[in-house]
């Protein structure tokens, strides 16, 4: 069941929710350091990631699912969210170029059609991220965070569910590395938690951020040809042969004439 909209808003407003997603945003950045002239949507709960790619994207959209609810973004300008049925994107065959999935994966109920809905909008050169909670953190151990919620991921599973849905994984790594709570201390120090993280504790960061990239498949063209069936071989007993009969006479042969 999806977390409410207001609930996750009210997270990304609070010291901890600040804090994770400034890092989130830097890991998101690094990996997609120009998206200039592409269509960019965030899918879930992402629009806390989305404002460094806005003015910069030719297009930038968020799609939050119904059960969700939705909250409007930016606060201000134009808003760029909307309702959307996860199992029926209302977006044509291939027009977005860079897909953000976050708080979305770990709690829906129709998991492969989202993802196959997915693959349908990005383009053959598409590239998508899924911020995914860590299975063996202490982050999904703790409901006070919306990564404590839903199904968390090890990578492994993470990458296994990606491939299934016809996705190529090609880049991972992790962020928040720092606990779940404790935010006044973690405002001072919580790049120094990071840093120390992803070089002693990797595995227990908070979430997976995986890159993947849509696989699509070629068809092998069918030139309507056909391989020539080799005839079977008549074997003659000797009782035919002696009773001077043949299973295959030189009439049955259109191409023979008898001697």
């Amino acid at each position: 069941m999806h977390l409410e909209a207001g609930d996750l808003q009210k997270f990304y407003d609070s010291d901890l929710g600040q804090i994770a997603r400034r890092f989130i945003r830097t890991r998101l950045r690094e990996v997609w350091p120009n998206v200039k002239g592409m269509s960019v949507m965030g899918l879930g709960y992402a629009t806390p990631y989305l404002r460094p790619f806005q003015g910069e994207a030719s297009r930038l959209i968020a799609l939050m699912p119904a059960q969700q609810g939705v909250t409007i973004w930016p606060a201000q300008g134009a808003n760029l969210t909307a309702l959307t049925d996860e199992s029926a994107l209302p977006l044509p065959d291939a027009c977005i170029d860079r897909v953000i999935i976050a708080h979305v994966l770990e709690t829906t109920e129709t998991l492969r059609p989202l993802l196959r809905q997915i693959w349908r909008v990005m383009t053959p050169s598409g590239r998508m991220v899924i911020v995914a909670p860590n299975r063996t953190s202490l982050w999904a151990q703790v409901e006070t965070t919306p990564f404590g919620h839903g199904r968390p991921f090890t990578r492994a599973q993470l990458n296994r569910l990606l491939v299934d849905a016809m996705f190529t994984p090609t880049a991972s790594t992790t962020c928040l590395h720092m606990p779940p709570f404790g935010a006044g201390l973690l405002v001072r120090n919580g790049m120094r938690w990071e840093r120390w993280g992803q070089r002693v504790w990797p595995k227990l960061a908070g979430i997976h951020l995986t890159e993947v990239t849509k696989e699509v498949m070629a068809l092998a063209p069918d030139r309507g040809l056909r391989q020539p069936v080799p005839a079977k071989p008549v074997l003659v007993t000797k009782r035919d042969a002696t009773a001077g009969r043949s299973h295959l006479q030189p009439s049955d042969c259109p191409n023979t004439r008898a001697a």
